[in-house]
């Protein structure tokens, strides 16, 4: 279990703690957090930059250095790196051909590195992507948001690390990504669930004598429950459903056995006897069996099974020599390579500062997200990773202190959490902020309804934009269109309440996120799991229109739920 945790920078202590051990081989940026290879091939051209949230360890910093990656950007924990951390790795590192930037397949993770690759090009850096989607158990018709990344990705970073020390171009390496991905598959297994840093808890329980087949690495539960068996015969069912959906290709195949956290050595190479026999026995040439923790999820009890079809010259390109974490001995700490944390100075402020304004808006949404965090984040364990409520909450309180500086309230929501916040609500939330920042705000008098549901409806297009999105999909999305629509009327009617109008609709089209399927964000993994579940994102659109109502409308506002119980399942 994840006792011992720090209870603040875990993940830069993580970093420091991961370049102390590995002196001379890599260097930690703190502001915006991402760590840098110091050396790398000569021959190589491109830079390799991946990233995702923390937790997965020894994945994606373990194959950083020479033969893996340029540079790697870690989130929170299970969430998404932010689109500033991307950006900034990439410019460090990006090389006279460019820059490759690695991406799993979850919404946050693809819209940050989707908006830093568009800010690098903006700045004339040659990008392209290359995206992981190889969880079988996500492999669904009904959802828009297609299948997850996990453990193929080490495959694919270490034979991008040495494809791309072969002198190979952007456009090579891109090319052969896409490859080894559609080549790729794997599926994941737990007996119990991750433990929660938050409640020090297992984030999700599992009745005795059985499994969860299909579990994400997120915590995210499985897409069946099925009765514990022999692992023999769970092995067995997982390499026929891996078999059953790999594409038609090479007869030789790499086999990934990864532990999730909490599974044993002892089990894990045991694991690997069994799979080679099974492949064997089924016409399959192993051309390795490499079993170990690579991509875990925390401590999770399970592992997960990686089959990638292996062209021919693939072959010398995973056996390639690295000098990476992941396959370096043990080294002795040196006194001259002690200093391998490079500290970026504090922001400083020069001039004279504005007084703040909306100043009433920023604490009232902050009363009511610390009130509602403990049920958002029991909704969010229930339907993805359980990050939300403090996502939400850290950005806010990041967002109280820039105000404090002296930047507005509305205006420091809006760099809170485009600059500070990880994970899909940092980019989403951050955009809607950043269109209502538009609106002049004061404490003491309400804003123009109408010009609020513009800029509501603006936040609402770039969401759509980057995330593609709807009504319908189970997402914040849902609040926040019936909430700018009913704005937009009650202004254009003259009505007296609009904003508690807007918070009405905004809480009625939340709560309606229950009876839905999800079909994008991390909930749609588990599909039908996640029905009879309010949207975590949805009820924090409409916790910020509860909080508009009670500040400009406090006599009206009475009459919307009080945001405990609206949290509550």
């Amino acid at each position: 279990m994840t006792y011992f945790l720090p209870q603040t920078d875990t993940v830069l202590s993580a970093a420091r703690g991961l370049a102390l051990a590995n002196p001379g081989l890599l260097e930690v940026n703190t502001s915006p957090l991402y760590l840098r290879a110091r050396t790398s091939n000569p021959d190589r051209t491109v830079a390799l930059v991946s990233g995702g949230g923390s937790g997965h360890e020894p994945l994606h910093t373990g194959l950083l250095g020479p033969g893996g990656l340029d540079a790697v950007c870690p989130g929170e924990i299970f969430a998404s790196p932010h689109n500033r951390q991307i950006y900034e790795a990439g410019a460090a590192a990006a090389k006279s051909n460019g820059v490759l930037l690695i991406i799993k397949n979850y919404t946050g993770d693809v819209i940050n590195f989707q908006i830093a690759a568009e800010r690098l090009r903006h700045d004339g850096i040659p990008v392209a992507t290359v995206l992981v989607d190889d969880d079988l158990a996500t492999d669904k018709a009904d959802t828009a948001t297609g299948r997850r990344g996990t453990a193929a990705t080490v495959v694919l970073e270490k034979l991008l690390g040495a494809f791309a020390d072969q002198g190979a171009k952007l456009e090579e390496l891109a090319v052969l990504g896409a490859d080894v991905v559609a080549s790729s598959r794997s599926l994941a297994v737990a007996a119990r669930a991750q433990t929660s840093p938050s409640t020090a808890a297992p984030a999700f329980d599992l009745s005795p004598g059985t499994l969860d087949y299909g579990v994400g690495i997120h915590g995210e539960r499985g897409t069946r429950t099925i009765d514990h068996r022999p692992v023999e015969e769970l092995v067995a069912q997982m390499t026929d459903d891996l078999l059953q959906a790999l594409p038609a290709g090479e007869e030789k195949v790499l086999a990934v056995v990864n532990g999730l956290g909490a599974t044993t050595s002892l089990e894990l190479h045991a694991i690997g006897s069994i799979l080679h026999d099974l492949l064997t026995a089924r016409g399959i040439q192993p051309l390795a069996v490499v079993p170990g923790t690579f991509t875990a999820a925390l401590d999770m009890a399970g592992f997960s099974l990686t089959l990638t079809r292996m062209k021919p010259e693939w072959a010398d390109l995973w056996t390639a020599p690295t000098g990476t974490p992941l396959t370096l001995p043990a080294r002795t700490l040196a006194p001259d390579t002690a200093a391998s944390v490079v500290a970026e100075p504090a922001a400083t402020h020069v001039g004279v500062r504005e007084a703040p304004t909306s100043r009433g808006v920023l604490d009232r949404y902050s009363a009511i997200v610390s009130q509602a965090h403990d049920n958002l984040t029991a909704l969010d364990q229930l339907v993805g990773d359980g990050d939300f409520g403090d996502n939400l909450a850290g950005g806010v309180r990041r967002a109280v202190q820039r105000n404090e500086s002296g930047t507005d309230g509305v205006t420091a929501l809006a760099e809170a959490f485009l600059n500070d916040v990880g994970g899909t609500s940092g980019p989403l939330f951050g955009l809607l902020f950043q269109e209502m920042a538009t609106v002049p705000w004061s404490d003491g008098q309400a804003p123009d309804a109408l010009s609020v549901a513009d800029a509501a409806k603006s936040g609402l297009a770039a969401i759509h934009r980057v995330g593609g999105a709807e009504v319908g999909d189970c997402t914040l999305v849902d609040a926040l269109a019936p909430a700018a629509d009913a704005l937009t009327t009650a202004a254009r009617d003259g009505a007296d309440s609009p904003f508690t109008v807007a918070a009405e609709a905004a809480v009625e089209g939340a709560l309606s996120t229950a009876s839905l399927t999800p079909r994008r964000g991390r909930a749609s993994y588990v599909g039908e799991r996640a029905v009879g579940v309010p949207d975590p994102g949805s009820l924090g659109v409409a916790l910020l229109f509860t909080a508009l109502a009670a500040v400009y409308e406090p006599a009206t506002a009475t009459r919307l739920p009080d945001p405990e119980r609206l949290t509550s399942r």
